[in-house]
């Protein structure tokens, strides 16, 4: 059994069936003869129509609200002419068309037939010529726009979907809203043709109107001349007037759809408030149309009412804008007021990446606080100054802030927002260690010195003096965080050097050798190679401070080569001296160990080329061999300053170091042409299977 609710009548859910009926109905009154009653009421029905399309064009605030326009344009026309030819059948046979027909014609005419014909052809002129050409060709020229504009807008809404900043179902809707407009406009196009021919009709239809009922009223219905022409040029006018007169009111609201520009403002709030947006405009015309009343001759009086009138509204919109603009500025100053207690500093300023910085907790503040008698900010200046001199590499600002959330005494160091390294002092104490890693005998707390993490003990100052006698090395809370920092800097210097850096870095260079620099950049490489080059130095602990050197060996081999990896072993060779140099002790003789044929060979055989560079493909089993070994060699065999040094083939050089570095990244990797020949080589231990 169906809801009752269901078979209930809906004005609504109909109005689509008597739409229909109703554009049948008007090709019906083409045919059918309407009574004068009917006439009338069809004629106000027009004149409302026409009333109310104009005043919806004048509250939509973008075209797409009225899309049905274009198709109604069509409609109203039709509807026009049907009364056009159920009024002239009613003129002509019975010499009366209604009520409505004759008030306009008395109404306008007013026993002056000429007046009436030339206001009925002013009004004609101004819709045909003026409102309906101007809409047309609007229209025309932004259908032309909007096609052309449509590639480039539906590639923007592409974009935003890619990008993540709308979803799927937005982007149809917007696809969709683009296409309805193109069609709108090119609608509005050709539905402005209709309103011509309408007015062209409506000419032709008088000149009928009038001619055709005088002929019929003297030979037909015997009336004189006179009244036939009273008569019929009544009957006329007052007909064309009451189909003009709503033509004239959708021509101009086709008008108004047309030009609108895109806002989110009817034409009526957009209008008062750009024409008042101004108070000083005002009052110029004001002043203008004063001197005008005071010009002898002209009527003193109208311009006189005029200019107070509009100095009046001067003076108010005036008073208005001022209230606006302390209200403006009161809320700012409450929105400041209140953004300030509820964001105590800019998130900007949170969100950012630092490329190094230094988190401390709150009992390490004195450290840093110079009031306090702290030098942390100038020892890490101190750092910067080490580390240009030592790696050559420019280390931007290091910032220093506090961070609640950390144990009292902790720190923390961190490049580009994570965290690489840290550690925990005590502020008011000293750490003392033993150079030879053996135990401290001393009371004190145990810990960790943070940068080699070597055992240590945490004494109070008044012990200094004993350490000292005990050949212990005592250091302050600030020279192990700058410790600890300085060997981070070294360890991670290949990641804080950026292409901004490489640039600050040549553009030094340039001032002085320009020939490299110009040889070298663009045209054989970019900053970005550049940069990759000098971070695989800075990754094996190779100081870039030679950059001249480096720019030359890489200018004399990159036409020969794109390899990265390639022209960084030609830069290494180009800088023997430097590598070699802290290796060598007094008598130039640097201590190695060395591979043995076999694993040179197998490693030689099994070279695999990658995006990240040259990998030997061994088994797992055959590597941890060779690890093992390396392991067992290097703890056996003292090397100059303990740095662990390997000498390999200039061929497996680069690939035996990213098989080690993971296990062993201390250790040095060579190659034989990397050694100057005045340095003598002793092998004190060999890596076997």
């Amino acid at each position: 059994m169906k809801d009752g609710s269901n078979n209930k009548f809906s004005l609504k859910n109909s109005l689509d069936v008597l739409v229909a009926f109703g554009v049948i109905g008007i090709v019906l009154m083409i045919i059918v003869p309407l009574p004068k009653g009917v006439l009338d009421v069809l004629l106000a029905l027009n004149i409302t129509l026409s009333v109310v399309i104009i005043l919806l064009t004048m509250f939509t605030t973008e075209v797409l609200q009225f899309s049905v326009f274009p198709t109604m344009l069509l409609i109203t026309t039709l509807f026009r002419l049907a009364l056009n030819i159920s009024s002239t059948r009613l003129i002509l046979s019975q010499a009366d068309a209604g009520h409505v027909i004759d008030a306009f014609g008395s109404f306008v005419v007013s026993n002056n037939y000429i007046v009436g014909i030339i206001i009925f052809l002013i009004i004609t002129i101004i819709q045909f010529v003026v409102i309906t050409n101007g809409a047309g060709r609007v229209a025309e020229v932004s259908a032309r726009f909007t096609l052309d504009a449509m590639p480039g807008k539906q590639m923007s809404i592409d974009a935003d979907l890619n990008a993540g900043l709308i979803d799927e179902n937005t982007a149809k809707i917007r696809r969709k809203k683009l296409q309805m407009e193109a069609d709108f406009y090119g609608a509005m196009d050709g539905a402005s043709k209709f309103v011509k021919g309408d007015a062209i009709a409506g000419i032709i239809i008088t000149l009928i109107n009038i001619i055709g009922g005088i002929i019929i009223g003297m030979v037909i219905m015997g009336m004189p001349g006179s009244k036939a022409v009273e008569t019929y040029i009544r009957l006329t006018i007052g007909d064309g007037l009451v189909s003009q007169i709503p033509a004239l009111l959708i021509s101009t609201a086709s008008g108004i759809l047309v030009t609108r520009s895109g806002s989110d403002e009817n034409f009526g709030n957009l209008l008062t408030k750009q024409l008042s947006a101004f108070p000083v405009v005002i009052a110029i015309a004001s002043t203008i149309l004063f001197f005008f009343a005071l010009i002898p001759g002209m009527p003193t009086g109208v311009f006189l009412i005029c200019s107070i009138a509009f100095g009046a509204g001067a003076y108010l919109l005036y008073k208005d804008e001022k209230k606006q603009i302390i209200k403006d500025l009161e809320s700012e100053q409450a929105e400041i007021i209140e953004t300030e207690k509820r964001e105590p500093e800019n998130v900007l300023n949170l969100i950012s990446v630092e490329p190094m910085e230094i988190e401390i907790g709150y009992g390490l503040i004195p450290l840093a606080d110079e009031s306090s008698g702290g030098d942390l900010l100038e020892r890490i200046s101190s750092v910067r100054r080490q580390c240009a001199i030592e790696m050559g590499i420019v280390v931007q600002p290091i910032r220093i802030r506090d961070n609640l959330q950390l144990k009292t005494n902790e720190y923390v160091i961190k490049i580009r927002g994570t965290v690489v390294a840290s550690g925990e002092l005590m502020p008011h104490m000293l750490l003392c260690m033993d150079p030879a890693n053996g135990e401290v005998d001393m009371q004190g707390i145990r810990g960790i010195e943070p940068a080699f993490g070597l055992p240590a003990l945490w004494i109070n100052k008044d012990q200094r003096e004993d350490a000292e006698i005990k050949g212990l090395t005592v250091v302050d809370p600030t020279t192990v965080m700058v410790t600890h920092l300085t060997e981070t800097i070294k360890n991670h210097s290949y990641e804080l050097l950026g292409r901004q850096e490489v640039k600050l870095l040549v553009d030094t260079v340039k001032e002085k050798y320009s020939a490299v620099v110009e040889e070298l950049i663009p045209e054989l490489m970019t900053i970005g190679e550049l940069q990759k080059v000098l971070q695989s130095l800075l990754k094996e602990k190779v100081p870039i401070k030679d950059l001249v050197t480096i720019m030359e060996s890489l200018a004399d081999n990159a036409r020969n080569t794109k390899d990265l990896e390639l022209l960084t072993e030609y830069v290494r060779f180009s800088l023997a001296r430097t590598i070699c140099n802290p290796l060598v002790d007094e008598d130039r003789c640097i201590t190695v160990a060395t591979l043995t044929p076999d694993i040179e060979e197998l490693i030689s055989n099994n070279l695999q080329k990658s995006l990240s560079g040259t990998f030997p493909a061994i088994d797992p089993d055959t590597t941890g061999r060779i690890l093992n070994s390396i392991k067992s060699t290097v703890e056996g065999t003292y090397f100059n300053d303990n740095i662990p040094v390997i000498l390999v083939s200039p061929k497996i050089r680069p690939a035996f170091k990213r098989l080690i570095e993971m296990v062993f990244p201390s250790i040095m990797v060579l190659s034989l042409n990397e050694i100057p020949n005045d340095v003598e080589i002793k092998t004190e231990g060999v890596v076997a299977l």
